[in-house]
């Protein structure tokens, strides 16, 4: 590992990062079991609002009222509170990870979920849908940059084995460094963040839903419901 870290430099990081997260495009309403007359929720709506409290703002409403700010829970706080081995972690810290585009997110995202629901749950067949929220989040920090180590490093980009990874991710974490920037593995050209302390990201905002279609052999992400934006071959080799 040593091999890697001592050819590693640090690129300023300010821009905007893109985030894919599992979501719904349309929040389920809770009061549709009550009755199975429209108005009827229409009317529990405004009692609920009637006795709500009013709203609160603040000026840290992460620290004050985390319940009030799913936003940023669900943008950037998540995988710093629910750890998960990954490409960087063994499970036992969490890692955030975005890349430079939407695109790149739905190749990255697109690989782990045919692997994780379709494959190991046998989910494999048409008819299986998926879909997701995309955030734009503020990205400022001295990012270690690990972009012109692949060539001589390849493990660093290896689909499956994260052995290297991990060793990088591990001290990278213990030595408080704030992230990485990497290639995507998934998408040529693409370019991933792991970013290891969430005070280097701010200001969520909604990018856009998708929805991912399991078609034949295929996956078909859509952007407007109904409309293929991007097809994906299932068991796709690009890396």
């Amino acid at each position: 590992m040593r091999v890697v870290f001592d050819r590693l430099a640090l690129v300023d990081v300010d821009q905007d990062i893109v985030r894919n997260v599992v979501s719904l495009r349309v929040a389920q309403d809770l009061f549709d079991d009550l009755s199975q007359n429209p108005n009827d929720w229409v009317v529990a709506h405004r009692a609920e609002q009637d006795v709500k409290p009013p709203s609160y703002r603040s000026a840290t409403p992460v620290i004050d009222r985390p319940f009030e700010d799913t936003e940023w829970f669900g943008a950037i706080t998540w995988p710093f509170k629910n750890w998960r081995s990954s490409r960087y972690s063994d499970g036992s810290y969490g890692v955030w990870y975005g890349s430079e585009s939407v695109e790149t997110t739905v190749y990255e995202t697109v690989y782990h979920w045919q692997i994780g629901l379709l494959r190991d749950a046998g989910f494999e067949r048409t008819g299986v849908v998926a879909e997701r929220k995309v955030y734009k989040v503020a990205c400022a920090a001295a990012l270690l940059d690990l972009r012109k180590l692949v060539g001589s490093e390849p493990n660093l980009l290896h689909p499956t084995d994260y052995a290297l990874c991990q060793s990088v991710g591990a001290r990278v974490n213990r030595e408080g460094h704030p992230g990485l920037l990497t290639p995507s593995v998934r998408r040529p050209n693409g370019e991933n963040v792991a970013i290891f302390n969430s005070n280097v990201l701010s200001n969520p905002r909604h990018d856009c839903h998708l929805t991912y279609r399991l078609q034949d052999n295929r996956i078909v992400v859509e952007k407007d419901p109904g409309r293929s934006w991007i097809t994906i071959p299932l068991g796709s080799k690009e890396r």
